[in-house]
């Protein structure tokens, strides 16, 4: 583990200081780019943009759909990635004698819902005290900008890096993880990640395996006259949705077998996202359609999961009253389908970035805590089919996926100053020939 000098951190600090109002600028700018599915490439081109003016190899990387269905990191897509690729950024020193690192983080969000409900316009970044508000603001381009400013902080205290890394910034994350899958089919791996989710300035220590499913329903349709004659695909899909909480509650059961889940509220987490049927106001409807996901644990095989998720669809179709009277509902796989994954306490990346957090919050020092995240994280991608051992470490934030989306701006520089640290203890440094320019960047 490599030791920091007292002199090199307080430079490092001191240098996440001075720039944190330009990285706050630089965030906003992140924000103002709808950067919704398929819509990356205005948000990708700013990143670029910015890794080149600091003297980075950049490379674009373009989503190999060829690789879904055959390459074990990916999952099923319903769209085109024309438009849509990831930007890997490069530091490569003349000569290496440290760990390489992988600094990831996603640049599609989520959409915002009706603006109306919204203070300020969702992509209006809005500064309210100690907040920036705006869609992405917490999840994650807070998170993004610790990454680069983090890095520019090690350069402008004087020092350079003695190992490799990258900057991944990746699209995809939000519905597939094709992204992060892309960068490791291209050969991107390091000696660990860091991925600056918004975690509340703790580390994840395991997250939930996730699968994103279509249920396609089909009723018998019929006029007001004939409603008997009929079956609503409505109703079907609904009692379908309500026999689906069944199944959740026996996911959950398992969580006390399972390392770090005894005391997670609600590690499947059955959410239906989206919901759409019915032809017409005076019509028995004959179509009903929902799209959801649905959570497991660690080690388990997703497909298996597919497997149980289907077989009890076809069990309720067979049983429910409501249901039964319907053709067999449909089920498809239109998102992530990926296993979850641990990270294993004692790591040596762990302990390395204990010390950086400690460090990052002084006077008090506060300890690094961790906690499971019931959720799908690009980390899984690296660590389950790369052996990566990745760390999940960022800011404050409140509202992601929901109205008025923000993060804590004290937060975010401490989380930076972390980063900073961890990066420069892990990968090694040694003093600047040049502060103008990342030197080996190829």
């Amino acid at each position: 583990m490599s030791t920091l000098s007292e002199s090199e951190r307080e430079r490092i600090l001191a240098a996440v200081d001075a720039a944190f109002e330009a990285q706050v600028g630089f965030m906003s700018e992140l924000v103002r780019c709808v950067s919704l599915r398929g819509q990356e490439a205005g948000v990708q081109e700013l990143v670029e943009a910015a890794l080149l003016e600091r003297g980075y190899g950049v490379d674009r990387q373009m989503i190999d759909t060829a690789l879904i269905g055959r390459h074990p990191a990916f999952s099923p897509a319903t769209v085109s990635y024309e438009n849509s690729w990831n930007v890997i950024g490069r530091h490569n020193p003349a000569i290496v004698c440290g760990r390489s690192l992988i600094l990831n983080a996603h640049v599609d969000i989520v959409p915002t819902g009706d603006p109306n409900r919204w203070q300020d316009p969702p992509f209006e970044p809005t500064r309210r005290g100690e907040w920036l508000y705006g869609r992405g603001s917490g999840d994650m381009k807070a998170g993004l900008s610790a990454a680069i400013f983090a890095l520019d902080a090690i350069r402008s205290a004087g020092l350079e890096l003695t190992a490799p890394v990258e900057i991944h910034s990746v699209v995809e994350e939000e519905i597939t993880g094709n992204g992060a899958a892309m960068a490791i089919a291209g050969g991107h791996v390091a000696d660990a990640v860091l991925i600056p989710e918004p975690t509340d300035e703790k580390l994840v220590r395991a997250n939930s395996g996730v699968i994103k499913f279509a249920i396609t329903v089909q009723g018998k349709p019929a006029h007001p006259r004939e409603v008997s004659g009929g079956v609503s695909a409505l109703e079907a899909a609904m009692q379908l949705i309500d026999r689906l909480r069944q199944l959740e509650t026996r996911w959950n059961e398992e969580r006390s077998a399972k390392p770090f889940f005894d005391d997670v509220e609600n590690p499947a987490a059955l959410t239906i996202g989206t919901i759409n049927g019915g032809e017409w106001i005076a019509s028995v409807p004959s179509c009903c359609g929902f799209e959801g996901r649905i959570g497991f644990y660690p080690g388990d095989d997703p497909q298996e999961r597919v497997k149980e998720f289907e077989a009890f669809v076809a069990a309720t179709a067979a049983d429910d009253p409501v249901v039964q009277r319907c053709p067999e509902p449909t089920v498809e796989w239109v998102g992530v389908v990926h296993a979850g994954y641990t990270l294993a306490p004692g790591s040596e990346a762990e302990a390395v970035l204990v010390e950086a957090h400690a460090a990052a919050n002084t006077p008090d020092g506060s300890p690094l805590q961790a906690y499971v995240m019931a959720c799908y994280l690009d980390a899984a991608v690296y660590s389950v089919h790369a052996g990566i051992p990745s760390l999940v470490y960022g800011p404050i934030a409140e509202n992601i996926h929901a109205i008025d989306e923000r993060v804590s701006l004290p937060s975010l520089r401490r989380v930076t100053k972390a980063i900073a640290l961890f990066v420069a203890a892990w990968c090694g440094i040694r003093p600047s020939a040049k502060t103008s320019h990342l030197s080996g960047a190829n």
